[in-house]
């Protein structure tokens, strides 16, 4: 870690809260209609007070992730816990970084952009200026409901749950590990939701669910002693299977669009892949996955593809490292959700279709990247790619001192790798394809070519790394 950062993030964040306390800062404005306040509707308020201004705001935008049992460090569900937290409301929102989203306005319409807009930050500004006050408690909103129990989408239809608590072994570098979750179908599974919750969430960094249709997981997983087995350059999609759901901190799970749904073939297994990065040695974790079925049999089956650039080779002291990627689309596309990831050195990331006609088609552009907050986007209507379409992705990476999140101190050379300190430069895109055989194939055909390059980067990686752990 570079000296001095820690002291220096410290001050700065102590800088905008008192910008924020004094209104000093005038927040950038983001076009965002996802909430309308009392006092948004009329004139500018003679008071603004918690009960009638800021709780519609908090409930709406911040109360998912701030309430007893979620990821949030503490919760906003009343008024004692928003005025405690008041600065740190105000610098959080007048900065955007919280509620946490990414993606540019304007660039991909969205589905539930959690975002405010800069008449919602001023009322928390001058709210905290004016001392919080409560207000009436007749103009306080009900308490938003949440689903019962821990799970973000409620109580799943089923729960598969690592076989046994397992223990990270201290090593250098980081560790990927593959845990089987038997299933023993008779019959097709439809899945329209998954959520993934780490037994250690200081442990995990991030889970990638994989369907299996043969027992060659089995096979790897009796062959380690381990709970599980190392499986940093083991194969994961054995024999007609494929990557299923991928999932990072900090994410909300979402349904897919009605309709649409993933399969398990019957006969399948899942593998959970956890990547524990070296700082979790010594923890123990035993990792949870959520289930949630379709009601019916769907009429389009949603399926993962990997898109990413692994020719990665970023200088030391680069600002401004420019990295691209275009892959001409050999079948038609519909896409439902994006999801960006990079790793520490990553600042933004930009996608763009141009169809065969010349239609340029924005799906996504990510200006200030965040490491802790890589989320899955779903649109608002399918994106309809066809045949011949070019998919343009745009990165850029800082590696000089000057980036705080830089891994390496002083800044070193950086290349593609499957370490936290390594980069990578990745989209993970979900389709939607009719149920048929034919179509089916051609999807199949071109993940097999898209996860080919993944297979080499990891061939490469290994052969240059022989310290790196291998599978059993």
């Amino acid at each position: 870690m570079k000296p001095g950062h820690n002291i220096y993030r410290i001050i700065l964040i102590l800088v905008v809260m008192l910008a924020a306390a004094f209104l000093i800062g005038i927040p950038v404005s983001l076009a965002n209609d996802s909430i309308t306040t009392k006092s948004e509707a009329g004139n500018e308020p003679s008071e603004v007070t918690y009960t009638k201004d800021i709780a519609p705001i908090l409930n709406k935008n911040c109360a998912t992730c701030h309430r007893p049992g979620q990821i949030a460090p503490f919760s906003l569900l009343t008024y004692q816990d928003a005025a405690t937290h008041a600065m740190e409301i105000a610098w959080a929102t007048s900065s955007r970084y919280m509620p946490p989203w990414k993606a540019a306005p304007g660039y991909g319409e969205f589905k539930n952009p959690r975002q405010l807009n800069e008449q919602q930050i001023a009322l928390i500004e001058r709210w905290l200026s004016e001392g919080t006050p409560e207000g009436n408690p007749a103009d306080l909103p009900p308490t938003p409901k949440f689903p019962d129990g821990d799970w973000q989408l409620g109580k799943p239809d089923l729960i598969l749950k690592m076989p046994q608590p397992y223990k990270v072994e201290a090593i250098e570098s980081d560790r990927y590990q593959c845990f089987v979750l038997p299933l023993n179908l008779p019959n097709d599974l439809y899945v329209r939701a998954i959520d993934v919750k780490p037994g250690n969430s200081k442990a995990v960094h991030h889970a990638v669910l994989f369907q299996t249709a043969s027992d060659e997981a089995v096979k790897l997983d009796a062959q380690d002693l381990d709970v599980g087995y190392q499986c940093f350059d083991a194969p994961k999609s054995h024999q007609g299977g494929h990557g299923l759901y991928t999932w990072t901190p900090g994410m909300s799970p979402e349904y897919l669009p009605n309709g649409v749904a993933r399969v398990i073939p019957k006969g399948s297994d899942l593998i959970l892949e956890n990547h524990y990065p070296a700082a979790a040695n010594e923890m123990t974790d035993r990792s949870s996955v959520a289930i949630y079925l379709a009601k019916r049999k769907p009429q389009k089956l949603a399926v993962e593809l990997p898109f990413a650039q692994y020719k990665l080779d970023i200088p030391a002291g680069e600002k401004r490292h420019k990295i691209t990627l275009t892959t001409t689309i050999p079948v038609d596309l519909q896409i439902i959700d994006v999801m960006p990831h990079m790793h520490f050195l990553g600042r933004e990331m930009k996608v763009t279709a141009t169809l065969p006609d010349g239609t340029v088609k924005p799906m996504i552009w990510i200006k200030d990247w965040d490491f802790n907050w890589q989320m899955e986007y779903q649109y608002k209507e399918p994106l309809n790619l066809p045949k011949g379409t070019n998919l343009e992705m745009i990165a850029y990476f800082d590696n000089s001192s000057d980036n705080p999140h830089n891994p390496n101190y002083p800044p070193k050379r950086v290349t593609w790798g499957m370490n936290t300190t390594d980069e990578m430069f990745d989209l993970m895109v979900t389709i939607a394809v009719e149920d048929d055989q034919e179509k089916l194939k051609q999807i199949d055909k071109f993940y097999s070519t898209l996860i080919s390059g993944y297979e080499g980067a990891v061939n490469s990686e290994k052969n240059s790394h022989p310290q790196l752990p291998s599978a059993m």
